[in-house]
């Protein structure tokens, strides 16, 4: 773990020396690739970026430092910057007094989760923008989120606050102290977490009771306002509902699902999902839209689709792909291929929503006769529904009407798209994330293979490559790729959510060269990722210099925890190989984390679904030609159930599976394409016939 002993040597010089005061005299953001530090280039504040340099001259000038982290589609984000970054009078304070570190939390996830934590750990909610202070060595002793320039709300004024922690540190050095020590002990001690033996089913199905209790039966999702999708808890509720046939699990995830792609969460004209609502009833969304969400519902809608088959969850697939492919493609790399970008901004024209809400004359204007059913579905009013305005929902109107209505919708949605299209639009991130575009291939792989879209697995092909060709860089993956610029360490979640993507991907077209990345990367992860004596893996790799400490943990944040993706990894590439090492590292991972859950079970949904496929993979082996029409019946039969836990390998007849593999040595009948289903050590007869395989595989 690095100390503060560790952090880079004080810069030469001291608080006079002119080298450092020219550094710090000055924005340097404009020399950064993130388009969240552009946004602040241009602020009176001396701006620093997050590095050993900044750091060493904090040192140096034995200057607190103030960081504040945010990213580019943060709405609070920019009001602060507005009303305190961009006001001479308080850039003068935050210069004077502090060395002042801007940090865009996509680009530097890392040090985000370290100083989120120490934020709680003060006893304050978290979120963005982050604002903490820290000592030169990047010990931090107090912090915040947003604060106005002005006492408002019961929160200090800015400069109230800057005044206060300033002298606080020039003449109450032992009560920074102090808290220094306790927030780094409590750190090292989040970092060191519980252990614990192999997680049972039966405590898996205790703690998805006890989650079912949290659903809001009216509206869906978790609790109130404000509300997440919350992606991985829902699928840790689709699980039991189908080890256990409790529907009342069922309808839960079924409630929530159409909530969301029926209220003001979805954009109902492009496609996509915005981050979160402010409210409990998916209304009012806090208008940015990020990859990662987006991602992730894609895959989310498309495992219950599988199943009900629903025409809203189709619809919704095929149109936030849409969005996907339409809006949030980045750059060509080097290499010509394409992955993709971060986020959408909540605001256009400095208004939060601006471009996407309506006023009822703007509809009837732009509609004329078909107004009259749009408003109707639509919740368009007079007084509108949110600010005098209206935010687009059929929460009121969730079933699908009849064909020739919901066309005439489709062709109202349709000229108001064409309309909204001339607007101001928001900000664009196009900044393009590893871990992200995990999320995203993966997800376009998974749903390809459910809706039949080849076009979908070839973007998500070009994606892989754009991740290991373009953002490689001596055999590591980097973080962040922007204009013809990689950049920042990678992250445990880089390489699980790509290890993840290789698989699916693997999956889908037999090729072995996705196998062998995963395991180079294996071999990376053990060597500057794991913790040796308490097992896991670090978020940050132990050549990460700019740290006062390295993350362990298995929580899912607004991604799904690094740590958890990694023991679905091992499991399923165990179940590929043959090799019980996998195995082992899976069981490993899994019991280094075992014991939070007597802390708190609830960030846990990732570990828990991955240790389910670990313990009950439906291995789905189809036998003979790859090309051949049955085979890709046979495909379609397995992608038409619902099987978070599938694990599914083709092979040329003739070909011998890994040793140990429950379907080693059976053969499919001579010149026909078979499947063979096995779980645990049980394999079926061969099925030779795409709807008696998909029956038994619904039956369970």
């Amino acid at each position: 773990m690095t100390s503060p002993s560790d952090m880079p040597p004080a810069a030469a010089g001291g608080p006079d020396d002119p080298a450092l005061l020219e550094r710090l005299g000055s924005n340097r953001l404009g020399l950064s690739t993130s388009p969240y530090l552009h946004q602040h280039q241009a602020n009176p504040v001396h701006w620093q970026t997050w590095d050993p340099e900044t750091l060493a001259a904090a040192q140096a000038l034995d200057r607190p430092i103030l960081l504040s982290i945010g990213y580019a589609a943060c709405h609070w984000c920019h009001v602060m910057a507005h009303e305190s970054f961009e006001n001479p009078a308080i850039a003068d304070l935050m210069n004077e007094r502090f060395v002042n570190i801007k940090v865009d939390r996509e680009e530097r996830p890392d040090v985000d989760q370290i100083y989120q934590a120490a934020l709680s750990l003060l006893g304050q909610q978290g979120g963005w923008p982050l604002t903490m202070f820290l000592t030169p060595q990047g010990e931090p002793f107090w912090g915040g989120t947003y604060f106005p320039p002005a006492e408002r709300w019961g929160r200090p004024g800015f400069p109230d606050v800057l005044k206060s922690i300033s002298d606080i540190y020039r003449t109450e050095r032992g009560k920074v102290a102090s808290n220094v020590t306790a927030i780094k002990n409590a750190l090292r001690s989040m970092a060191e977490p519980r252990p614990g033996g192999a997680i049972s089913m039966e405590l898996t199905d205790r703690i998805a009771q006890h989650l079912l209790q949290q659903v809001d039966r009216e509206h869906g999702g978790i609790g109130g306002a404000p509300k997440f999708p919350q992606e991985p808890t829902f699928e840790l509720l689709w699980r039991g509902w189908q080890r256990n046939s409790d529907s009342e699990m069922r309808e839960a995830v079924l409630l929530t699902l159409t909530r969301m792609a029926q209220g003001g969460i979805y954009d109902h004209l492009g496609g996509g999902f915005a981050r979160y609502s402010v409210d409990a009833e998916w209304l009012v969304p806090h208008f940015e839209k990020m990859l990662y969400d987006n991602a992730q519902l894609v895959e989310q809608y498309t495992l219950i689709w599988q199943e009900t088959r629903s025409a809203l969850y189709e619809a919704r697939i095929r149109e936030t792909i849409g969005w996907a492919l339409r809006e949030m493609r980045a750059e060509a790399g080097p290499s010509g291929h394409r992955g993709f970008a971060s986020s959408l901004d909540a605001d256009s024209e400095h208004e939060e929503g601006k471009f996407y809400v309506w006023t009822e004359s703007e509809i009837d204007a732009a509609l004329g006769k078909d107004a009259t059913l749009f408003k109707r579905i639509y919740d368009v009013h007079p007084d509108g529904n949110w600010e005098q305005k209206t935010i687009l929902n059929r929460t009121a109107h969730p079933d699908l009407m009849d064909e020739f209505s919901e066309g005439a919708l489709l062709k109202s949605r349709a000229k108001l798209l064409a309309l909204r299209g001339a607007r101001v639009r928001p900000g664009f991130d196009d900044k393009a994330l590893a871990d992200w575009n995990g999320l995203m291939i993966a997800a376009l792989v998974f749903a390809a293979q459910a809706l039949d879209q080849p076009d979908w697995l070839g973007v998500a092909r070009e994606a892989f490559a754009f991740v290991t060709q373009d953002m490689t860089k001596d055999g590591r993956l980097r973080h962040s790729y922007r204009a013809g610029r990689l950049q920042h360490p990678a992250t445990l979640d880089d390489y699980a959510n790509n290890a993840r993507a290789a698989l699916r991907l693997h999956e889908a077209t037999g090729d072995p060269s996705y196998i062998a990345q995963i395991e180079a990367w294996l071999e990376i992860l053990d060597r500057h990722y794991w913790e040796k004596t308490g097992g896991g893996y670090f978020f940050a790799a132990d050549d990460t210099t700019d740290l006062v400490q390295r993350p362990r943990n298995a929580h899912d944040n607004a991604v799904p925890s690094g740590n958890g993706t990694m023991v679905a990894v091992l499991a399923k590439l165990h179940y590929l190989t043959g090799k019980p090492a996998y195995r082992d590292r899976a069981e490993a991972v899994v019991g280094a984390f075992a014991g939070e859950i007597e802390r708190n079970f609830f960030p846990l949904a990732t570990l828990l679904n991955a240790n389910d496929l670990l313990q009950n993979a439906v291995q789905v082996v189809l036998v003979g030609d790859a090309n051949a029409p049955a085979m890709q019946a046979m495909r379609r039969a397995v992608h038409g159930v619902s099987l978070p836990n599938l694990v599914l390998q083709s092979v040329a007849a003739g070909t011998a599976l890994p040793a140990g593999h429950p379907a080693a040595g059976k053969s499919a009948p001579a010149g026909q394409v078979a499947a063979f289903v096995c779980r645990g050590q049980t394999c079926s007869l061969p099925f030779t016939d795409p709807e008696r395989l998909q029956a038994a595989l619904a039956l369970g």
